[in-house]
């Protein structure tokens, strides 16, 4: 079903233009204004709010079965452990996350769009950002991140990249974080990876 077009997965780092073959990942935290900060921002009225989609089925989980359970148990093994992130320190076993469904609307949303338009990036086609969209999917927060992944076939594989990637573990292990949500969206023959995979967190108001 996969076509020949796909890319091998990749890693993408901030400001280069050159894609390495490796793992395409993207970390933003911090309200989603672009850096990895994790300083809380006061959320904003999107100016173009995208209407959410329903997650619905296993299209949005990549067809993987226990999608939500999988994705949970990883990440809270890993908060469960704590972490070193490299640069962005060590840190300490912290509180497990729950499951959020307004978060996973909004991964949802974001994976969709990114597979519509054949993009990779944090700010949508709409030009929302992620907290303009958990905003929109009716999380109402205080602190947002989101990690993005393309090309990873499974939740266990996606996650093991992220934790290697010193912002979107730092993005993971972050204790003022409380909730999850996530999404996988399989490419089509006109994408260039076979997955594209949103991870949202956050702490409500």
């Amino acid at each position: 079903m996969h076509s020949h077009a796909h890319h091998a997965p990749a890693l993408r780092l901030a400001g280069a233009a050159a894609l390495i073959l490796s793992l395409l990942l993207a970390a933003c935290g911090g309200g989603g204004g672009g850096s990895n900060s994790s300083t809380p921002v006061t959320a904003t009225t999107p100016t173009t709010p995208a209407t959410p989609a329903p997650v619905a089925g296993t299209r949005l989980t990549c067809n993987l079965s226990n999608f939500q359970a999988d994705m949970l148990a990883a990440v809270n093994a890993h908060r469960r452990a704590g972490a070193s992130c490299g640069t962005r320190g060590s840190f300490p076993a912290t509180t497990e996350l729950v499951w959020n469904a307004n978060l996973a609307q909004a991964a949802a949303g974001h994976s969709e769009d990114m597979v519509a338009q054949n993009f990779f990036s944090h700010t949508g086609s709409n030009g929302s950002s992620v907290g303009d969209r958990a905003t929109a999917a009716g999380y109402l927060w205080r602190s947002v991140g989101e990690n993005i992944a393309a090309g990873q076939p499974d939740v266990t594989a996606v996650v093991d990249a992220w934790m290697k990637s010193e912002g979107h573990c730092a993005n993971l292990m972050n204790a003022s974080y409380r909730d999850l949500g996530a999404a996988c969206m399989a490419g089509t023959a006109n994408t260039g990876y076979r997955s594209y995979w949103t991870q949202n967190f956050g702490a409500a108001r």
